[in-house]
């Protein structure tokens, strides 16, 4: 049965700390392949600084290239929305009765995940990889979620963001450092984020 890890994200844009995550977790972990889930645009939120999806998509597809265990997908993008994890696991698990899959989160989704749709479904079912993050001052610590099924991966912590970039970007300032050569070219020369 094949491995898979799911990391869920706007990638608006994909920057070299969700590579070296992604990349620490494949090589530290008995996973096959780490799929990066786009995730569509969310009806609800605030869409003037998110790229379209198709864009979106386009980046990471260069950024994983040379990655033979790394690969973008776009399932969400034909499902309703807003779209629930655990709707996407049970439409991914029907599609793809032959493989396992794993959520892959950080420290700070961990906390609020007893609110999502289905929780117990979802910690029940499937193996939760969580990358640490930086906490930020006077935040509580992740309540106890302790379940056989979460693990915690001592994975480098890269305080990267992509919204810090996109503003690095709107001020023309040289962000090339954080970002994958494809990625930054595909900017380079394009009007996104300004």
């Amino acid at each position: 049965m094949k491995k898979v890890g799911l990391f869920f994200g706007s990638f608006n844009p994909i920057h070299i700390g969700h590579l070296i995550l992604a990349n620490y977790i494949i090589e530290n972990t008995d996973m096959d392949e780490l799929w990066f889930v786009v995730s569509p645009q969310n009806p609800f939120k605030d869409k003037k600084s998110l790229l379209k999806d198709h864009n979106r998509l386009d980046m990471v597809q260069l950024a994983v290239k040379n990655y033979p265990k790394l690969r973008a997908s776009n399932v969400e993008f034909s499902l309703p929305i807003p779209s629930y994890t655990i709707d996407t696991l049970a439409y991914l698990h029907e599609k793809y009765p032959e493989y396992s899959f794993s959520l892959i989160m950080g420290e700070d989704n961990l906390k609020g995940l007893k609110k999502w749709k289905n929780a117990e479904t979802l910690i029940k079912n499937y193996q939760i990889i969580v990358y640490p993050r930086i906490a930020i001052e006077g935040e509580k610590p992740a309540e106890n979620v302790e379940h056989e099924n979460i693990s915690i991966v001592k994975a480098p912590i890269i305080e990267l963001s992509a919204t810090e970039i996109r503003k690095m970007i709107k001020e023309g300032k040289n962000v090339r450092p954080m970002l994958p050569p494809e990625v930054f070219e595909y900017l380079d020369g394009s009007n996104f984020y300004q």
